[in-house]
């Protein structure tokens, strides 16, 4: 089996270089989305690496838009227009980094054969700030003098928004770990929909629903189970996780998740060295 991880970031190259470094396993490629807003040229070198690309097709990400969820789709078409037969794409960001050798996480998806891994809860019922991103209107993905007024606006005179076609709403991580053929029917149900695409455009974070609410409405959703094996720590509150730091190995230690995030390796790279010296068996390639 083979896998592709796919890499969405704009951060210090020099990270994600460490993360290929200690993540590598001959049946693993790496591909990598560089936010089209920044430079380029300073991750170029990452392609000296073994088994790592870039996607061409790239995206100006805006933070809690619709454009990371265009750009996650890009992604996945370029992949699976490779021609390659991967088990699994694996949807990491450039703050993220293995808690387990890379010849452990590659056992575990060789037993995966048939599972989808993406975490969710029931919007409706149990996430009830998931249901205001999905039932007022949101411009995340437009940047405007007046924006947040015009949203008020809008939100007073229009009525609340409701998913087509009576779908129930799921949601929690933007990270997953899907099969292409899954992968593959969001992106063509998302992209052959204009009712869908219009209503997931004007809503906020919707990296963290799109996914779920597609595939636990369909024909995949026996398949699914509900962990996406990454260690994330909501308990700072906000709408970002705490940049882990040497403080937390002792939870990253005891944890079965097999990928944590955030890391900062300029301002916390005690915590890598940590896990690099305690948790990984390096790979062939250091």
């Amino acid at each position: 089996m083979r896998i592709a991880h796919l890499i969405l970031t704009y951060t210090n190259p020099q990270q994600t270089e460490r993360m290929i470094r200690n993540l590598y396993h001959e049946n693993f490629d790496f591909y990598i989305h560089v936010d089209r807003k920044f430079d380029i040229n300073p991750h170029l070198f990452l392609k000296t690496l073994p088994n790592v690309y870039f996607i061409n097709n790239r995206v100006d990400v805006k933070w809690a838009g619709f454009s990371t969820v265009i750009a996650t789709f890009e992604c996945i078409k370029e992949i699976v227009a490779t021609g390659i037969p991967y088990g699994f794409i694996n949807f990491l960001s450039g703050q993220d980094y293995p808690l387990k050798p890379a010849s452990t996480i590659y056992e575990f998806f060789e037993n995966s054969a048939g599972k989808e891994y993406l975490s969710y809860r029931d919007i409706k019922n149990d996430w009830k700030e998931g249901l205001i991103r999905m039932e007022n209107y949101f411009l995340s993905g437009y940047h405007f003098p007046g924006k947040h007024r015009l949203e008020k606006v809008i939100n007073k005179i229009l009525p609340r928004r409701k998913l087509p076609y009576k779908l129930h709403p799921y949601g929690k991580s933007m990270f997953w770990m899907l099969s292409p053929e899954v992968a593959m029917y969001v992106v063509n149900k998302v992209e052959g929909d204009r009712k869908l695409k219009q209503f997931f455009s004007f809503t906020w974070a919707s990296d963290e629903f799109v996914f779920q609410t597609i595939i636990l409405n369909s024909r995949y959703k026996n398949k699914v189970t509900n962990n996406n094996y990454r260690y994330i720590d909501w308990s700072a509150g906000g709408a970002n996780p705490k940049v882990l730091d040497e403080t937390d190995f002792e939870h990253l230690k005891k944890t079965e998740m097999l990928f944590a995030r955030k890391f900062d390796m300029v301002n916390s790279p005690e915590i890598l060295d940590l896990i690099d010296n305690n948790l990984l068996q390096h790979g062939t390639y250091n």
